[in-house]
């Protein structure tokens, strides 16, 4: 079903894995102890869409939000035919902040959980300095959206290490950051990439971590 209705990647976390070292964001668990299954839905975000940044960031907005609407419904499919086959299900949002209010921690800027971690453990890739997911396909230019749900399905594994190997001696993304947000030590300002895309850009995404990338945008 997922496949069929324009899914990319697709994947099953276990939501007991959110607790591993390297881990520190918030458990879908501390919201409901009756989750057993966290089932990731990706879409791939269109290279074109980062080719004109950073003057094109309207461009690129609009796309990367065309992407979210699909996982919408994709999602919605999928949450239907959970509660079809008498089990409970609920999506959660791609966006830390949308319309006007907040789904994110406005002290923290964290989610419910991470669903990029959650598609870590699902075996779905891996990560990069800029904190975000890295696919094998699609690199960072891939968005998600999650279902939570009491069904036990088959969990997926871990298949690379938490750091992309290709990371390891690059900084393209840290000389990128027009905010200065990615730190060479692995750390990131959650609260000077937010001030940046609010308030300098006034809401619309910035997207130079992932333009600058050879994974997500090799020239």
């Amino acid at each position: 079903m997922a496949k069929e209705s324009g899914a990319d990647l697709i994947g099953i976390a276990d939501p007991k894995e959110l607790s591993g070292q390297e881990y520190q964001g918030n458990s879908p668990l501390e919201i409901s102890e009756q989750f057993q299954s966290i089932i990731l839905i990706g879409v791939m975000i269109p290279k074109g869409a980062f080719m004109p940044l950073p003057k094109g960031r309207a461009l690129y907005t609009n796309t990367l939000m065309a992407g979210t609407a699909t996982l919408r419904i994709i999602s919605y499919k999928i949450a239907r035919k959970l509660e079809e086959e008498n089990f409970l299900a609920s999506i959660a949002p791609s966006e830390g902040s949308e319309f006007g209010y907040w789904y994110a921690d406005k002290k923290t800027l964290k989610a419910d959980f991470s669903m990029k971690y959650a598609a870590f453990c699902a075996g779905l890739g891996s990560f990069g300095k800029n904190h975000l997911f890295i696919s094998e396909k699609y690199g960072s230019r891939v968005r998600f959206m999650a279902i939570v749900t009491d069904a036990l399905l088959e969990h997926g594994t871990r298949s690379a290490t938490f750091l992309h190997s290709s990371c390891k001696n690059c900084t393209a993304c840290i000389d990128a950051c027009p905010a200065h947000a990615i730190h060479e030590d692995g750390t990131i300002s959650r609260s000077s990439c937010a001030e940046y895309m609010f308030q300098t850009l006034g809401g619309l995404r910035c997207g130079m971590c992932i333009r600058s990338c050879p994974l997500s945008c090799p020239d």
